[in-house]
């Protein structure tokens, strides 16, 4: 029987067929790419053999597709085989017409290669979709029968890298998403990285266990390392100078795990022909080592966000890079590397002035660093490469043009390469010079401390990869992701994954009416209706904004509602205003603003589309996913116009207004708990039980539970009447978090309002926030236990929200 996407099969087949053609034609050398060939060359000699990364590819689709696996034949091929670049080719196996013989023959020059060969083939002759489990996992009921297997053209398609690097993570996201992961989950996520075609991931599990070592050699003890380590869901900021000791002290035991972990994703990252990114000294000490070395160049760094400059974990010490201490510091963690791992590819992430500013703007002075802090790695390893994250030229002004060319300028070219990490909102490669002659990845950024909110620029990520690639004199050399939180979007990452083999800007509009299709196994016409409006929506911001979401019910207003002035927002439905915009009439308060770039009719539109398809996709996982997101996102953006009439309510002094609207915006937070409870992918028990599940006693468990807590919650510390600065930032759309943290928080603020108005006296700020305070601090420190499956009938329950809160045209005018 034929696949049910076979009809839309054929018509993809023409499609592709044309666009591969001209894949196979286009050469992937820049200058940038020049710049670096001897990192390529070396890393293609020391890449595991062709036996190792064809068993490593054969498991990979022994796990992804165990009923299919007989239907495919790897083979990895040299170079020469795709005239000198990275590629991919499919053919049809010559004795496919015999029984129990493979049908698809898929060739690479790495095992990388050869599983996004195997991808690029599922995705367009299959139909079928790969993305992370939490966002609806593999859709293969549209894969054919053996024996079935769609062919390709008789001369076969060869598909090359139009660039050679495709780089993946970002600093923090070792925190934000991989904090809690047992090697279950990473098995996982290098598999899926593996068929996405990332070639160049960071690396940056288990590290402490090696500094632990490294600092023993220069007479640091493990007691002076427990103030300096951060706790396991705060490692990122320690790890990059921010701060020390919060949520600490590390047991050895988290030490120990933490590296058998490590050893192991190296292990299969290298097998599969991947190049990981390790780490690299960056100047971060334990305030020890000034004991140790009291000559030594030692700065203290200010403030990073701490609500009183607290010194238990506000203002750690950078070692000054022209300091010989540093090179000796960095040799040894680089050797010390090697000696754990075996092996390394040569490339190393190091983010000193990542929010630290250096503390002179001497060009002079900040050359001089950057090639101390390359010696540094070059000491430990004499073909050692620099990979830094360009966001500090993203965010500060610092970094004017004389700063940023003498420390891009102080590594020898070839010797550093740069990610330029928001480059989908703001690049920087276009109004620096090609980073002054640097090579560089362009990244996308796109999410912010994981927060759950539909949203992207499907254009820039379609176009901004080729339009830097093809660029006068680029120095360009990959491609990347560089999110700080993953599991959200897939849509977004679908389409940044292909532009590692794109070499042609892709047609955006066609494209999301191939993936709806591939993403669902079938073919609905009101779904790819909804998924156009959704493009032109949520996934077509234009505005600059960078997305931290900041809606009222996961990022509540810390402000007297007296103070908030609502005006009417610019986007309409049928001739009347839906959305408003919340300012602030005194400058010396802050509000974030939530964001909103988009027609909420619109989107409320295409939630209609997908209701209405319910009955032919509810079988779904992606499906129902997607639906609950959509309706999520609907509903999030009512909850913020809702409490903007509160708002407007509680100004007129009408106190049964404030009770009646604010009693409907706690029973929409408990409502939307319910419809997250309807899917894995929106619950908050996997993050805390997988957190519990890495401990080795009580207090271990207790540690690393509140670990968990804290990031989502408050983040950083407080006071009884002052919140951190950080709070929220890591907020999230998780069942039970709404339940019983968001909507009880909520109550509070609207019980001071009704009380305010009923005694005639002003809104008591202070009160208010002593006892959000104490619910968050209570929280933190709770043990209650969450579901980690999911329970409820999704399209029911967004059906009923849908009528509920959103149906009919003047919805947001309430």
């Amino acid at each position: 029987m034929d696949s049910p996407f076979r009809s839309v099969s054929l018509i993809l087949f023409f499609i592709i067929t044309i666009t591969l053609s001209t894949l196979a034609v286009a050469q992937s050398s820049t200058i940038g790419v020049q710049y670096i060939s001897r990192l390529l060359d070396i890393q293609e000699r020391e890449r595991a053999p062709p036996s190792v990364q064809l068993a490593a590819a054969y498991a990979v689709l022994q796990r992804l597709l165990p009923s299919h696996y007989s239907a495919f034949q790897f083979r990895i091929i040299s170079k020469k085989q795709c005239d000198g670049e990275y590629c991919f080719i499919l053919r049809n196996h010559p004795s496919s017409y015999i029984r129990g013989t493979p049908e698809i023959v898929i060739s690479g020059v790495t095992g990388v290669e050869v599983l996004a060969g195997l991808h690029w083939y599922l995705r367009y002759w299959c139909g079928s979709h790969i993305s992370w489990d939490k966002t609806g996992g593999v859709q293969v009921a549209s894969m054919p029968k053996l024996g079935s297997f769609p062919r390709v053209q008789d001369a076969g398609v060869l598909v090359k890298r139009p660039i050679p690097l495709n780089y993946y993570q970002n600093a923090v996201t070792s925190s934000y998403t991989f904090a809690w992961w047992d090697w279950k989950r990473w098995e996982k996520e290098i598999d899926w990285m593996a068929l996405q075609g990332i070639n160049l991931p960071l690396a940056f599990t288990g590290q402490e266990a090696i500094w632990q070592k490294v600092f023993q050699k220069f007479n640091i003890s493990n007691s002076d390392l427990d103030d300096f380590f951060g706790g396991p869901g705060f490692l990122a900021w320690s790890r990059m100078s921010n701060l020390h000791g919060w949520g600490g002290p590390l047991p050895q035991s988290w030490l120990d795990q933490q590296l058998v972990l490590q050893k192991k994703i190296l292990v299969r990252i290298y097998e599969l022909g991947m190049n990981p990114v390790l780490p690299a000294f960056s100047g971060n000490v334990p305030a020890a080592l000034q004991n140790v070395f009291p000559s030594a160049k030692i700065t203290q760094l200010g403030n990073w966000f701490s609500v009183k400059s607290d010194p238990r974990w506000c203002c750690t010490y950078l070692l000054d890079a022209t300091d010989p201490l540093f090179i000796e510091i960095g040799r040894a963690f680089i050797e010390q590397q090697l000696k754990e791992y075996g092996r390394t590819s040569h490339i190393y992430n190091c983010d000193t002035f990542d929010e630290n500013t250096p503390p002179v703007d001497s060009p002079e002075y900040i050359s001089s660093l950057g090639a101390a802090i390359y010696s540094g790695m070059q000491s430990g390893d004499s073909d050692a490469v620099w990979l830094m994250q360009g966001w500090l030229f993203s965010y500060d002004p610092f970094w004017r043009p004389p700063q940023m060319k003498a420390l891009l300028n102080s590594v020898p070219l070839g010797k550093l390469v740069v990610l330029d990490l928001f480059a989908e909102v703001k690049p920087i490669w276009s109004t620096s010079k090609q980073f002054y002659g640097v090579p560089y990845i362009w990244c996308m950024l796109h999410n912010f401390a994981g927060n759950i909110e539909m949203y992207g620029i499907l254009d820039s990520i379609a176009f901004g990869p080729v339009e830097a690639r093809t660029s006068e004199n680029t120095t360009m050399v990959g491609v990347g992701m560089s999110m700080e939180g993953i599991e959200q979007n897939p849509v977004v990452y679908d389409l940044m994954s292909e532009m590692a083999f794109q070499h042609e800007k892709v047609d955006v509009k066609a494209w999301i009416n191939q993936y709806s299709v591939r993403r669902y196994g079938r073919s609905v016409p009101a779904i790819q209706d909804a998924w156009n409006v959704l493009y032109h929506t949520v996934y077509n911001c234009t505005d600059g904004a960078t997305d931290k979401n900041r809606d009222v019910i996961v990022a509540f207003p810390d402000v007297d509602p007296s103070i908030i002035s609502v005006t009417e927002g610019k986007y309409q439905n049928y001739g009347k205003p839906v959305s408003k915009e919340a300012v602030l009439k005194s400058e010396t308060s802050s509000y974030d603003h939530p964001h909103l770039w988009y027609s909420t009719s619109e989107v409320i539109r295409a939630l209609e589309l997908f209701i209405a398809s319910g009955n032919e996709l509810s079988a779904s996982n992606t499906y129902r996913y997607d639906l609950i997101d959509l309706t999520r996102q609907a509903l999030a953006k009512y909850a913020n116009e809702l409490f903007l009439n509160i708002i407007e309510a509680y100004q007129l002094n009408d106190a049964h207004g404030v009770f009646q609207l604010s009693r409907r915006f706690l029973e929409l937070v408990e409502d939307m708990d319910s419809l997250l409870a309807c899917h894995d992918g929106f619950l908050l028990g996997p993050w805390l039980e997988s957190a519990k599940q890495l401990a080795q006693n009580e207090e271990q468990e207790k540690q690393y539970e509140w670990n968990a807590r804290t990031q989502i919650t408050m983040w950083f510390d407080n006071t009884e009447e002052e919140a951190s600065l950080l709070r929220d930032y890591g907020n999230k759309y998780w069942s039970g978090l709404l339940r019983d943290y968001y909507g009880p928080r909520a109550a509070i603020y609207f019980k001071y309002m009704i009380e305010s108005l009923e005694s005639g006296d002003g809104f008591r700020l202070k009160d208010w926030r002593r006892e959000w305070i104490k619910l968050t601090n209570d929280w933190q420190n709770g043990r209650n236990v969450y579901p980690v499956e999911s329970n409820g009938d999704a399209l029911i329950t967004s059906q009923w929200l849908y009528n509920k809160y959103l149906q009919g045209t003047s919805v947001f005018d309430h």
